[in-house]
């Protein structure tokens, strides 16, 4: 199986988010037809933004929505550090989710036993002895190519037998992480990068256009589509590349 990689750069940022949303619009409504339920995994930093302004205006059946989290901060849950903490205040109460619906880490756990625990969690939604196939991973891009917590030349990226990987020395605060490792990331249904600003418009270009092999880079659905939503500015050096 090849991915299906398809990259769009739209206008300005209210383009992006639309983009975003549209197509969460779409694949959940197929999930929740086929599956009954929608299993997405979210991001941290710019994402929260997007999806705080563009999820309230999509249509879907909010109670089959199961929410996990691409990689976590290991702080407590209200934490302006928690991506959990974030996306609880911009959407309960604007959406009808409930905690319930998200899956959160154990704060008072360390990494490495935080890791543990949330595979665990993880599995009750997936079937038995098999990867986590997700509907959809939402995924964000750092300057120096890392998404979910998977750093450039961070050992973690080479875990090949552990869903979800604890991480103690991020090269960026708060240090103590867990992460989706790429078994998990490259078993999804559907990858969408949300990338904007001209502050990107060079690592997009090493990702997409020049092939480094960068953490980024190598998020290649195995049996699934890739896109990549970007803005005028971010995209600016890969208008021609699909």
């Amino acid at each position: 199986m090849s991915t299906n990689r398809v990259v769009t750069v739209v206008q300005d940022e209210d383009n992006v988010i639309a983009e975003v949303c549209n197509l969460i619009q779409s694949i959940s409504k197929k999930a929740i037809e086929r599956d009954d339920v929608f299993k997405i995994g979210l991001s941290g930093g710019s994402l929260t933004k997007f999806l705080s302004i563009g999820l309230p205006k999509i249509d879907t059946d909010w109670s089959k929505w199961r929410l996990f989290f691409c990689d976590e901060r290991v702080v407590p849950l209200e934490s302006a550090d928690s991506t959990y903490g974030i996306y609880k205040n911009a959407l309960l109460g604007v959406l009808p989710l409930t905690e319930h619906q998200f899956v959160k880490i154990d704060p008072h756990l360390p990494a490495e036993e935080a890791a543990k625990d949330y595979i665990q969690k993880m599995a009750v939604h997936f079937p038995p002895d098999s990867l986590p196939r997700f509907h959809l991973l939402l995924l964000g891009m750092g300057p120096d190519g890392h998404t979910c917590s998977l750093f450039p030349g961070h050992r973690v990226c080479e875990e090949t037998s552990v869903w979800v990987a604890p991480i103690t020395n991020a090269p960026k605060p708060p240090p103590s992480r867990i992460t989706f490792t790429f078994p998990v990331v490259n078993n999804a249904e559907n990858c969408v990068f949300a990338v904007t600003g001209a502050t990107k418009a060079e690592i997009v270009k090493r990702v997409l256009k020049d092939n480094e092999p960068l953490p980024a880079g190598r998020v290649k659905p195995t049996d699934g589509t890739l896109h990549w939503l970007l803005d005028s500015e971010a995209g600016v050096h890969v208008k021609d590349v699909q």
